[in-house]
Parts: C-alpha cells; structure tokens; sequence
C-alpha cells in the first residue's frame, strides 16, 4: 500500500482552497455538480485506505437545493464529524456502546456550518466520545494519515482531518476540548483555529457544562479559509459579549510582543523532543526575521497538577455519559462494550469526585493566571502543539491500559487544555517538518476574544513561510 494518500487531481476541485473553489462556482468557471462529484470521487478513492467517513449523504448532497445560496463557502464540499447531528441520521460518536436514535433536527453549531454554503458530504470518524488522541478503535477502525499511513491524525476530529488534508474536501467539522481541532491540524498540516468561548455557536450538549472546554471550529488548508469560514458563520449568529471578527483579509500591523515556553528537563511532562522543540526555535527566528519580539520563558505553570484536574473533569464527562446515558445521549450506555480508557476515565472519577469543585478552582485559576500574563506582559504566547512529533499507529491504542493512554495523552498535548479552560482562542499552524517527512504544528494563543490577532498573525506567517501540502 502506498503510504502517501494523495486524491488531488486535474477535476473540478484540482488544488484550489474553499475560497478559490467558491469563486470558481460564483464566476462560473465550475459547477456546485461538477464539485461535489469531484469531491465524492476523491472520497471513494481514498476512504479505503484513510477510513475517514462513518457516513455518506452523497445523495442529499447531489441536490443543490439542500445549500444555502448567500454564504461565502456556497458550494464547497464539506464533512460534519459524528458527535454533531444531522436530521435524519444517528450520531454515534464514535462508540458502539449505546443506540444512537434518528436525529429529527441539526444541531444549532450544524445549522451554522451550513449557513456559510458548504455542502455536506457525510460524517468523520472519532475515537470514543472524543476522549483519545486517535481513532484506533474497534467499532471503525483506525483512521490513518494521508502524509503516511503508518501515522495518526491525532484526534479527537481525526476523520476530519484526513479528509482536508488528503485532499478530499477543503473544510471540515472539528471541535476541542482538551486539542482535538488543534492536535490534527498539527499531524496533518492544517491550519486549526480553536476560538473564543462562545465564538460560535456550541456543540450540541455541552451548553450545561460547569465548564464548557468544548469548542466548536473547523479544519481548513489555508488560513483565508478559516478566515473566509468565520465571517461567514458570523453572519448566521454573532455573540454580542465579544468583539466582531469580520472578514480578516490582511496580515498583521503591529509588531508584536510573543513568549515562547523553554523546553522542560527530559523527566518532565511538557518535555519537548528534538524535532518539535527545533520547530519552535526555527518558528522564534522567523517571527524576530518579521520584526516581532520574541522572549524565551519559564513553562509559568505546574503542569503535572493541570493534568490531574483535567483529567477529573474529563472524568466527569465520563462519567455523565456512561451513568446517565438516557439523559446525556438518549439511550442507556452498555458499559461492557467501553474501551478500557472511558472505563478508566469514569472510574478514575467516580473514586475522587468529591474532588471536582477543588480541581475546578484550581483550573479556573491556572487559566486566570494565563490570562493575566497575555494581557500585561505579551500578546501572544507561543507553545508546541504536541510535544513529540507525529506518533505511529498504536501509540493510543485502545488496547492500552487506562493509565498507560493517559500518560501518554497528557504528555504529548500538554500545552493545550489550558486555553480551553481560560476561554482564549489558540490556533496550530503548519511551521515545521519533522526528519521523517511528518508535518509539525506551532500554537499561537491570544487573549480572550482576540482571534482576529491570530488570523491577522497567521495570514502574515503564511505568507513568509507558505506550508507544505501533500501534492507539493
């Protein structure tokens, strides 16, 4: 089996971005029929060897009656990722351990997407309930990377991420609640933009959470795309609580002030290894080369203590889902069918959760913090996405002990969860190659509400250092 998974071709959709691809559609230069069978094609040539998609709606997507027609995004080929309902369709979240029921409605981030004009092609797979940083599980199979096969697309939004980078479609649903837009944006070469909270609309059931760290977003090739995919989703529905995006068409104006985080001593969690951390350095030069200052700091955070608390409140969840399934999920949970690391998850809460309220304050502490430094001392803060490159398939199997994909999750993204408890945007941008071939992610994190800075910085990164792509 080739291991490089590349559907790019000479067809409607040829090597063009969701921008480019609407302006084709608008200037009549292709046909929204001539896209989604392209799109479709691509999807039924790969998919066998990425197993990407649980569900296909091709037929719905064949009758452009079903797309919103005054979005920016009219017309483009898109996936939805299977912990986001569709009407008339089961959302199974990547498990096989409760019946999931027909959707009657689309869920409120789902009515959303669509309103930018995309067209939606099917769902993309997940681990279970979201919680691993690969889909390797029994029910779907293993999602592979189209860079190499071998590989994971980290996850949680794994499907999603194959599809927009093989080149299968230009856009795609993802969502975050401790890195699962941000870490396959990284494996795959993806620009992933986690926004502020409440940005966007939420994910369906999550809108009751003490905490919400679950974002909703999407997975895009190009900044402008991501850019384009905002101002758009903005027109459907607008926080009033935060400042408006609009349309962020140009790079950056001011220099800036950006931390970068040192690299730990090897026994540590949040130790980065030799590929990642010389990303980060190469990531420091270019931004000095543009004219931003840079400064090298001390990790300003006990990151073994963060990931205690996190991982109880993950717990938490859970635990919600596998003892309330009827009220969570709509059907009653069958806790013999749960991979090793949920069972672990739940139990590992159900023996400490009159620690909850104590491990809250200390998460909404650290995030304050966080907060404080962005807004006195530096505009943005700059960390690895995962702090090892790319790992094999196999590294999160489900076959792994509870304890052993736990110390491995929160090793490898451990500068993540903490911007999804603060609420403050944080993009993975594609700067760096590993020796092996395999792209590596930079994280940019902003102040609350200021994702246009990002984008702003993004566009202007991109345009300095342009990313690699699989068919380049």
């Amino acid at each position: 089996m080739n291991k490089r998974i590349n559907a790019f071709t000479d067809d409607a959709l040829g090597n063009l971005d969701a921008v480019a691809v609407a302006a084709a559609i608008k200037n009549k230069t292709v046909s929204v029929a001539e896209v989604t069978e392209a799109a479709i094609a691509r999807a039924e040539k790969v998919n066998g060897a990425l197993n990407a998609i649980v569900l296909k709606t091709y037929d719905t997507a064949r009758n452009s009656n079903n797309i919103i027609k005054n979005g920016l995004l009219y017309g483009v080929p898109a996936f939805i990722k299977d912990n986001e309902n569709i009407k008339g369709h089961p959302t199974q979240k990547g498990t096989g351990a409760f019946k999931a029921k027909i959707e009657k409605s689309n869920s409120k981030y789902v009515n959303q997407f669509l309103s930018t004009g995309v067209n939606c092609l099917g769902k993309s797979t997940l681990p279970e309930f979201g919680f691993i940083c690969s889909t390797e599980n029994e029910r779907w199979g293993i999602t592979r990377n189209p860079w190499h096969t071998d590989y994971t697309t980290g996850g949680s939004s794994s499907g999603s991420g194959a599809l927009v980078a093989s080149g299968v479609v230009p856009i795609a649903i993802a969502n975050d609640g401790a890195g699962s837009t941000r870490i396959p944006a990284s494996c795959c070469g993806l620009v992933g933009l986690k926004p502020t909270r409440n940005r966007l609309l939420p994910m369906h059931g999550t809108e009751t959470l003490p905490v919400n760290i679950v974002y909703s977003g999407v997975l895009t090739r190009s900044v402008r795309d991501t850019a384009a995919y905002y101002a758009s989703a903005e027109q459907y529905y607008h926080n009033s609580k935060l400042p408006r995006l609009g349309h962020i068409l140009s790079p950056v104006k001011k220099r800036l002030r950006i931390a970068f985080f040192e690299n730990l001593p090897a026994h540590k969690q949040g130790h980065m290894d030799k590929d990642t951390y010389r990303v980060q350095q190469e990531t420091a030069k270019l931004l000095e080369s543009l004219g931003h200052t840079v400064e090298m700091i001390k990790v300003p955070l006990d990151i073994e203590e963060l990931t205690v608390h996190y991982l109880r409140y993950y717990g938490f969840l859970a635990y919600m889902n596998n003892n309330f399934g009827r009220l969570v999920l709509g059907s009653a949970v069958d806790k013999s069918q749960l991979e090793p690391f949920t069972l672990g998850l739940m139990n590992a809460f159900g023996s400490s959760k009159l620690q909850l309220p104590k491990s809250l304050r200390v998460l909404k502490k650290s995030a304050k913090e966080t907060e404080t430094m962005l807004e006195k001392d530096y505009d943005l803060i700059m960390t690895s996405v995962s702090t090892i490159v790319t790992p094999k398939i196999g590294y999160f199997s489900t076959s792994l002990s509870y304890d052993e994909i736990a110390v491995r999750a929160a090793s490898f993204a451990s500068y993540l969860p903490l911007f999804n408890i603060s609420g403050s945007p944080a993009i993975s941008l594609p700067l760096g190659e590993a020796e092996n071939g395999m792209p590596v992610g930079v994280q940019f994190a902003a102040p609350y509400g200021k994702d246009a800075l990002l984008l702003e910085l993004a566009l202007e990164l991109e345009a300095a250092q342009p990313w690699k792509f699989i068919f380049s």
